[in-house]
């Protein structure tokens, strides 16, 4: 977990969010149809929820050492509680946001318990309808959040491009007056980069060491050296998003010298007439407009 955090801030991300639950505070130890993830599932078939999140979770007695870690690395870590104990955890650590995971967008009082710390919330919002989202900025509001990001999300592992829908983003920041990202589980950047264009201005990507490690989330999570390409070209991407401005810009000045301008390129005298011999549109653009 330690040199997780370590590739993190050498990648030049900015933040580092980890998951706050053990598998009793989100779940309980029954072994049934409906506790068990679906036999077709790509990574976790046949599993049953409380096997999974004794894997996935990351012990409340590693989240000091952790958050300890990123600070000496000036690196901002966050944390998605699941619970009121794990806000506690958090709190006691000095957390300075919480998210709020697709499937926890219906829990309403868990979203009230963040509001009420005062801290911004990140909301993801695979699978909800906009009745969901409503309710739920409607309690974040109204328990006093005043800082709070919408993200896209399609909440399966991994996600289809086909299935992000980055239309959305524009819809989600106009609709409910927040800003936006995307919280993408689809492989490669080529969706996130996309999403800065449609206003998103977070991105939330999983991350591994190294996929063949293994991990219950490693099959569509980023390499530190993937995760430095999307920040790279994020910003990028984010730059050259501009104005709407249309028309030279400043670095094309010394290329408007070198447009076509008209040019004698023969002796001539008076009452010559002009002909494609004489007069040529060549560059640079110090003569008449070739219009």
């Amino acid at each position: 977990a330690l040199q997780i955090v370590d590739a993190v801030a050498e990648s030049g991300a900015h933040a580092l969010k980890l998951q706050t639950y053990t598998p009793d505070t989100i779940t309980i130890d029954v072994d049934t149809p409906e506790f068990r993830i679906s036999a077709g599932h790509d990574l976790w078939g046949g599993e049953s929820l409380y096997q999974l999140f004794q894997k996935a979770h990351t012990p409340f007695e590693w989240h000091k050492p952790i958050f300890d870690r990123a600070a000496s690395h000036g690196l901002t870590v966050f944390s998605a509680p699941f619970d009121p104990t794990a806000i506690e955890l958090l709190e006691s650590l000095g957390a300075p946001a919480y998210k709020i995971a697709s499937s926890e967008l219906v829990d309403l009082p868990l979203i009230r318990l963040a509001a009420q710390t005062g801290k911004p919330l990140i909301i993801s919002t695979g699978m909800a309808s906009v009745a969901d989202i409503a309710h739920a900025l409607d309690t974040a509001r109204g328990a006093g959040a005043t800082q709070i990001v919408l993200l896209a999300c399609t909440a399966s592992y991994p996600s289809p491009p086909q299935d992000s829908n980055l239309r959305r983003i524009p819809i989600l920041a106009e609709t409910f007056d927040v800003q936006v990202g995307l919280s993408d589980h689809t492989l490669g950047i080529g969706v996130p980069i996309a999403s800065v264009a449609f206003g998103a201005t977070v991105i939330e990507k999983h991350i591994t060491l190294a996929r063949e490690d293994g991990g219950v989330d490693s099959a569509f999570s980023m390499t530190p050296a993937e995760m430095r390409a999307l920040v790279d070209e994020s910003e990028r991407a984010w730059l050259a998003l501009g104005s709407t401005h249309i028309g030279p810009t400043e670095s094309e000045k010394e290329g408007l010298r070198f447009r076509r301008s008209l040019y004698v390129v023969e002796d001539v005298t008076a009452g010559d007439p002009v002909t494609p011999a004489n007069v040529r549109s060549i560059r640079p653009a110090n003569g008449l407009p070739p219009i």
